[in-house]
């Protein structure tokens, strides 16, 4: 089937309860990180059990197991599935409130985890079968902005979070475990809203040309095509997560600034890169696409790379805390710029069968990416650079975004010869 030439209502609909609903669900880990002190005295653990809290429950258990759930999407009505990931949510932000002991609340923040990353192959397998193929990138990026910002105001808004629970609840209960209660009750109205949404037939595209049945079979098929895609995309999240884990550390030895301040300062410069790069993404997608096609999203992001690589080199020479922050917001606005165009490229890759498996794939080999990056810059720290952490973090960044821009040109040179070739065929 063609996909959709023009909007619909339900089409619209859709893709903004996606991002809302993904947003919502992600809100969860702002409230968690700020309430770790108090997680901590209600069980009693240390701080090495908060660090397994917060990455191996919250990303690597999530990004795995979102693999099988992603096979359901792919197979079944993806409405249902997201109904039942609504409800599976829910349920663990009641678990997590109401566990009388640590494994229990782990249990249920991992299988929250999981919901999470579930739900974003889920919506990036339905857009393109949603959105015309035309607006399809700017549908990408509204749903990543909704999402971004749901992510941030669980950060932003955990005090009001709190106070509001505390006011709601009168019981006695740990003000951390009522916030949580209080999350968990968005998932009413969007039950009810999701029944709203539209259950998209999937529609063929370009990646479905002779696209096989099976996963296994169309990475072996296409896994040059796909290596290029995580040398681009995984490299650059090599130099984007050095920084953005390490940054505060950093900053703070080089100019024996107070964490709170340095923290203040992040949060804004991460949520206006985070969100100011999606219309720049966008507008260079449509100007530059009617030109090289779906060759320009790789083409954009070597150029980025390439743009952050003499940005980062800078961070070594600031002499005032601002000089820095400076820095930061521009290599961050430039990688977010490339980062906003990956669901594109992997929607081009991917065949409408295998979408969501896709996805949920790539969930999990960008956060061991991700999670390389701060486990290099911090090892080149010890080692090498003597507790130096932004001669670290400019060490693990700088080849990162040198192979992730080989990686993007290679990519373009591939992608404008299969345009060729489907140029030269008949209709």
């Amino acid at each position: 089937m063609d996909r959709p030439v023009a909007w619909s209502l339900p089409g619209l609909f859709t893709v903004a309860f996606l991002g809302i609903t993904a947003g919502v669900q992600m809100s969860d880990m702002g409230l968690q990180a700020i309430s770790l002190s108090a997680i901590q005295q209600s069980f009693g653990v240390g701080d090495a059990t908060l660090g397994a809290l917060q990455g191996l429950a919250g990303v690597l258990v999530g990004s795995a197991l979102a693999v099988p759930l992603a096979r359901f999407a792919d197979r079944f009505s993806r409405k249902r599935v997201l109904l039942c990931l609504i409800l599976a949510s829910t349920a663990m932000m009641v678990l997590s409130a109401l566990a009388p002991n640590f494994p229990l609340f782990f249990i249920g923040r991992s299988a929250a985890g999981i919901t999470e990353f579930a739900m974003v192959p889920l919506v990036y397998s339905m857009i393109p079968d949603l959105a015309p193929e035309r607006h399809r990138v700017a549908a990408n990026l509204s749903f990543a902005a909704l999402m971004a910002a749901g992510a941030s105001g669980g950060f932003y808004f955990s005090g009001a979070i709190l106070a509001t629970a505390a006011d709601l609840f009168p019981w006695a209960m740990e003000p951390w475990r009522k916030g949580f209660l209080l999350l968990s009750m968005a998932g009413v109205p969007l039950l009810l809203l999701g029944v709203l949404t539209a259950d998209p037939p999937r529609r063929s595209g370009p990646a479905d040309h002779a696209a096989p049945a099976s996963l296994r079979l169309f990475l072996r098929q296409r896994w040059q095509a796909i290596g290029l895609f995580v040398g681009v995309a995984g490299c650059l999240m090599i130099a984007v997560q050095a920084l953005n884990h390490l940054i505060a550390l950093a900053l703070e030895r080089r100019f024996d600034a107070l964490p709170a301040d340095i923290g203040q300062a992040m949060g804004v410069i991460v949520l206006m890169t985070t969100v100011g790069c999606l219309p720049v993404a966008g507008l260079l997608d449509r100007m530059l696409g009617r030109r090289f096609g779906r060759a320009v999203r790789p083409l954009i992001m070597g150029a980025c790379a390439l743009a952050a690589a003499p940005v980062i080199l800078l961070l070594t020479s600031t002499r005032t805390l601002d000089h820095a922050f400076v820095v930061v917001a521009v290599f961050l606005f430039v990688t977010c710029t490339a980062n906003a165009l990956v669901p594109t490229m992997l929607q081009d890759l991917a065949p409408a069968t295998l979408r969501a498996r896709c996805f949920a794939v790539w969930s999990f080999v960008v956060s061991v990416f991700s999670a390389a990056g701060p486990l290099l810059a911090g090892t080149l720290s010890d080692w090498i650079f003597d507790r130096h952490m932004l001669n670290a973090i400019t060490a693990t960044a700088l080849p990162a975004l040198a192979v992730s821009a080989f990686c993007a040109m290679r990519s373009f040179a591939r992608t404008r010869k299969e345009q060729t070739m489907l140029a030269g065929q008949p209709a």
